[in-house]
């Protein structure tokens, strides 16, 4: 089991940062990969990033490509997304996700454990 926890969700202004944080326990957490999903009212969940075991490889949706940055701490169980030049379409429930291969994944059924999410608000 992997336990996983969210944080650093908020309200901010369009054009503003929020660096969210995901903190992991359980089995080993650098062989997981990582994936970052979010689900806005009325909307299907959405791949937001993913992240391979080692932190080297990264994959981004096309909606978020060149704003948010993934990233992980293997020492730390932590895995982050800096989330840069924020839009109100950015607004949505924010969840982390742990694969149990090391691979990338944007496909969120391909993933194992999932965090309770965080709020994400951009007002305009």
């Amino acid at each position: 089991q992997v336990q996983l926890v969210e944080s650093g969700g908020g309200l901010v202004q369009a054009g503003g940062s929020l660096r969210l944080s995901c903190a992991a326990s359980g089995r080993t957490f650098s062989n997981y990969a990582m994936g970052w999903f979010r689900q806005a009212p009325g909307k299907e969940r959405e791949f937001v990033a993913t992240i391979n075991w080692s932190g080297g490889r990264t994959y981004y949706g096309d909606s978020v490509k060149g704003r948010f940055t993934i990233s992980r701490d293997n020492a730390k169980n932590m895995v982050y997304l800096q989330m840069n030049a924020l839009k109100p379409e950015d607004t949505a429930v924010y969840y982390c996700a742990a694969r149990g291969t090391g691979s990338r994944s944007t496909t969120d059924r391909s993933y194992d454990y999932w965090g309770q999410g965080t709020q994400v608000t951009v007002s305009s």
